[in-house]
């Protein structure tokens, strides 16, 4: 106030924070902001177009004018429209594409004063890892919140990393240094091997265990440049890194092997042979396209070991057309040094012959004893089968060299002569024959994946324990203060129980028969009367937009409508096998039973699972048709007072003790008030079997220890 504040900026500040009280609380003047960004008659606002931030504090920035915000999702800023993220987009893409890449995304919304903060720094970080290589995206929690619910983000912003799948959130300030090294930290840790003159001999042996060519980076950073990192990531399944610091003693007799110029950084890729490079790239700023096009060219070794079945697939694809017919000229051979000089003369001559139709890779016999039992009739020596895969079953054309290849110009003169006859006459490959699936030769044992899965486990809990919030740490505290509870309270219960209790007689042994006898009648008849049917038949009435109030909205407090969802198709098996698992809790006047039309109102029982939703990580199975869910077979147990519901999944086909239904199971005493007419097709018995164990299910109901998922209304039934 200019009367209380003698600053001489202080009466136009007044002045626009009064305008802008003026325009909020107009509906007419508040909506002429939002479409155009003026009231029509303040033309002080339309000064300030060109907004100046200013930083303050750890990364957060805050604008001059403080009523001009981009809060209206028809003025936020369009850099983020190209990273949005919808849920079947985020579901079928970007996990999958979490595997090469980690995903940087930004969980925002309408009216979030903290957003705007971390605007500018979100803007320059996101660019700036893109044209590394990371993935970015950003989520609109007021138009994706099914999706914002399923990353587990409760407030905005949020930021968070996606790779392989797991999803881990940012914790520190918003400032550019602290994002870089947050999408670093995803990445794991052996990506990137340092290499100097001890051991830059191993490295490049490695090619013989690992089966990749190695790539060796020259540069003068002192550590692994980022760029380096995502990309030896991305490449992983292909290639090994390593990465040689130029201005670090110890790296000198390295440089000078291989003529590298210590001022421009140089990628070499090495294969077979370690003593010269099979391919050099040297350039002063490393760009991710150069990388990628220079890496995808030098994916395989010269002769690769096939050692799984992906592995084949890429190398010997399967033809499409006659133009694009590519053979595979294979090497079956054994281990050791007897085999050694055949290999290197298969080596020698696939150098020499390399053409973009052709692919020359070996087999270890005794490593896939299957594929070269149905190629070879001896094992014992070395074989070449020049083949062509036709399908994706395993059929193959083959061509194998009658003698057995040691490597000779005579062998060498054959092989060359069968080339060349089969570029002209694609029917020289006139044997067939089926193969098996290669045998995955480098996948980790069960022992070393289970202890990757625990450790895995391990970290998320403790990670979960520090950063979760009180929302997601609520179920496990309240979990850990029960057990403790139950177990102090059994402790000091029979710490300070009477003692006297311990010195009387015990009873006679008929006594306590009788004693037993009398408390098990008892017990049964107070059950059995609880449960006994007042009907000889289930009465259940289909949920409609006329009978919704009454059935569920108003429904009076501790009553339940027990609801099935069904479709046309399944109507009348499902309600046959509904009525027999839900007949014995009829007796209960507290339960109601109905059904809901799948067909009807799909909408409605969509949006009530959104409320049952985990927000795990999702798993490596996706489901491509998550809009066409077949829902038949659901049961909702609905608390209309108390506005919570209870859910019941179909039972799947094949599950341990699944048992298909017969039209002998069906009580004919028992009949449903509904039309259609029992059907014995094996059709309806799978159908039928949905409902298997529901009966369990409604048990666990009317103890009350089946989750509740809470909603904050009752959605409309249209």
């Amino acid at each position: 106030h200019p009367d209380k504040n003698k600053d001489p900026g202080a009466e136009d500040k007044f002045i626009q924070i009064s305008k802008a009280y003026e325009i909020l609380s107009n509906e007419e003047k508040r909506a002429n902001f939002d479409r155009y960004g003026d009231a029509g008659e303040s033309q002080g606002f339309s000064q300030h177009q060109h907004r100046q931030f200013h930083r303050f504090h750890d990364g957060f920035y805050f604008d001059e004018s403080f009523f001009h915000f981009p809060f209206n999702s028809e003025r936020r800023d369009t850099s983020d429209e190209k990273y949005l993220l919808h849920f079947s987009h985020y579901i079928n893409e970007i996990v999958p594409d979490s595997f090469k890449k980690p995903y940087l995304i930004k969980i925002t919304s309408d009216w979030c004063f903290s957003c705007i903060h971390i605007e500018p720094v979100w803007k320059e970080v996101a660019q700036e890892l893109e044209v590394l290589g990371a993935g970015i995206g950003v989520v609109h929690a007021g138009y994706e919140r099914r999706l914002a619910h399923h990353l587990g983000a409760h407030s905005t912003p949020t930021l968070l990393g996606l790779i392989n799948g797991k999803i881990t959130f940012f914790h520190n300030a918003v400032v550019r240094e602290n994002l870089r090294q947050f999408v670093e930290n995803l990445l794991p840790g052996n990506l990137v091997e340092k290499i100097t003159d001890k051991n830059y001999i191993r490295f490049l042996s490695d090619w013989r265990k690992d089966n990749k060519p190695h790539v060796l980076l020259f540069d003068h950073m002192p550590v692994v440049p980022l760029l380096y990192k995502l990309t030896a990531f991305a490449y992983r399944d292909y290639l090994s890194f390593g990465y040689v610091y130029v201005g670090l003693r110890g790296t000198e007799e390295l440089s000078s092997q291989y003529n590298i110029n210590v001022y421009t950084p140089t990628m070499m890729v090495f294969k077979e042979h370690i003593d010269r490079p099979a391919d050099v790239v040297q350039a002063r700023e490393m760009k991710k396209q150069l990388i990628d096009d220079f890496l995808s060219q030098n994916k395989f070794l010269m002769v690769a070991r096939l050692t799984s079945q992906r592995l084949f697939q890429e190398l010997c694809p399967v033809k499409k057309s006659h133009r694009q017919r590519k053979h595979c000229v294979v090497l079956l051979t054994g281990e050791g040094e007897k085999f050694a000089e055949a290999y290197e003369a298969f080596l020698t001559f696939a150098v020499a012959n390399t053409k973009d139709t052709l692919k020359f890779v070996h087999v270890y016999n005794e490593r896939q004893p299957e594929f070269a039992d149905a190629l070879l009739m001896d094992r014992g020596t070395s074989a070449v089968v020049i083949l062509e895969r036709r399908n994706n079953a395993g059929k193959i054309a083959y061509k194998a060299l009658e003698e057995a290849w040691t490597g000779s110009k005579e062998d060498n003169f054959i092989l060359l002569d069968l080339l060349d006859q089969l570029r002209t006459d694609p029917g020289l490959l006139s044997s067939e024959t089926v193969v098996a699936d290669l045998n995955d030769e480098l996948a980790p044992m069960f022992l070393i994946r289970w202890l990757y899965s625990t450790l895995d486990y391990i970290s998320d809990c403790w990670d979960s324990l520090f950063h979760s919030n009180w929302r997601e740490m609520m179920p496990l505290l309240s979990l850990l203060f029960s057990a403790l509870f139950i177990l102090f309270g059994t402790v000091i219960v029979q710490a300070f129980s009477d003692s006297s209790d311990t010195r009387d007689s015990p009873p006679s042994e008929k006594e306590e028969a009788a004693a037993k006898t009398e408390k098990n009648d008892t017990s049964c008849s107070k059950e059995s009367n609880s449960r006994i049917p007042k009907k000889g038949f289930v009465e259940v009435t289909e949920l409609t937009d006329i009978n919704y109030t009454s059935n569920l909205v108003r429904l009076r407090p501790g009553h339940m409508n027990v609801v099935l969802i069904l479709s046309n198709s399944t109507k009348t098996p499902l309600l046959q096998k509904f009525a027999l698992e839900v007949y014995t809790f009829t007796g209960s006047s507290s339960l109601h039973f109905s059904f809901l039309s799948l067909d009807k109102h799909r909408e409605w029982l969509e949006y009530l699972l959104e409320f049952a939703q985990d927000a795990a990580p999702i798993p490596n199975q996706y489901d491509k048709h998550f809009l066409e869910r077949d829902y038949t077979g659901y049961v909702l147990a609905l608390n209309g007072h108390k506005k919570y519901f209870c859910l019941f999944k179909p039972h799947r086909s094949g599950d341990e003790g699944g048992t298909l239904g017969s039209c002998e199971d069906y009580d004919a005493s028992l009949h449903v008030e509904a039309r259609g007419k029992p059907s014995c097709s094996p059709g309806s018995r799978s159908i039928k079997n949905k409902l298997h164990k529901l009966s369990f299910w409604m048990e666990r109901l009317l103890e009350g220890s089946l989750q509740r998922f809470y909603i904050p209304s009752w959605p409309a039934l249209d």
